[in-house]
């Protein structure tokens, strides 16, 4: 019995090692691999979930002006029911915001533009991107990358999609539109305010920007054409 008892104890150190050796590692939170925003509008709420695996560049970089407060104050300035809805630049009287320095364009990761993604806007260049964003209303996938860097044919970046609030951006597509200030058409009336956005997790972001480093204001995607690239 004594033999047998000595045998048990020494068992229990092996028993216990094991034990913590299987101990699960903890969970690495999801908002780490994949952040997500909550962009509070004048129109409700709209959450996005990035894409840092396939758009590292687009999202580190959105990610930044929502956590300087910059979209605080923007307005969507363009909305264009069956095709996307554009803001993250104007401010309420349509004055552009000063930016950061452009980005190069990640539009070749591979995400399509299809409906409720969130796309970097740009002009010409398609390395042009900074603030501005728009929401693809349908799928746009004549928007997604070609192959090659002339024209519109290099296509917008998806760095993320809407995860909750969709009904809230088909909302801000049915308004009425004008032309107001520097635009001709498309402006939503009444505008649409970005009242503050915050990262989930995170404090929210409720002053605006210090002034950045440059003047970059993007232009956006073209309006939807008949039979072309836009």
């Amino acid at each position: 019995m004594t033999r047998f008892l000595l045998a048990a104890l020494l068992l229990l150190p092996s028993s216990a090692m094991f034990a913590q050796a299987a101990k699960p590692a903890p969970a690495v939170p999801a908002a780490t691999a994949h952040p997500e925003v909550v962009l509070h509008t004048s129109q409700g709420d709209i959450t996005l979930e990035l894409y840092p695996d396939k758009s590292p560049k687009s999202v580190a970089n959105f990610l930044q002006y929502v956590r300087d407060g910059f979209y605080s104050g923007t307005v969507f300035h363009r909305a264009i029911p069956g095709y996307l809805v554009q803001g993250g630049l104007y401010t309420r009287d349509l004055q552009a915001k000063r930016t950061r320095s452009a980005i190069p364009s990640e539009a070749d990761n591979g995400v399509s533009n299809v409906r409720g993604t969130v796309a970097v806007a740009r002009g010409a260049d398609p390395n042009s991107g900074t603030a501005q964003f728009f929401f693809n209303l349908v799928d746009n996938r004549r928007l997604d990358f070609v192959g090659n860097q002339s024209g519109l044919t290099w296509g917008y970046a998806v760095f993320g999609k809407v995860i909750k609030g969709m009904d809230v951006v088909d909302k801000m597509a049915a308004l009425p539109t004008r032309g107001l200030g520097p635009f001709a058409g498309d402006v939503p009336n009444p505008l649409i305010v970005i009242d503050s956005a915050n990262v989930v997790g995170e404090e929210s972001a409720a002053t605006p920007a210090t002034t950045p480093q440059q003047a970059a204001p993007a232009t956006q995607p073209a309006k939807k054409p008949s039979g072309k690239k836009g």
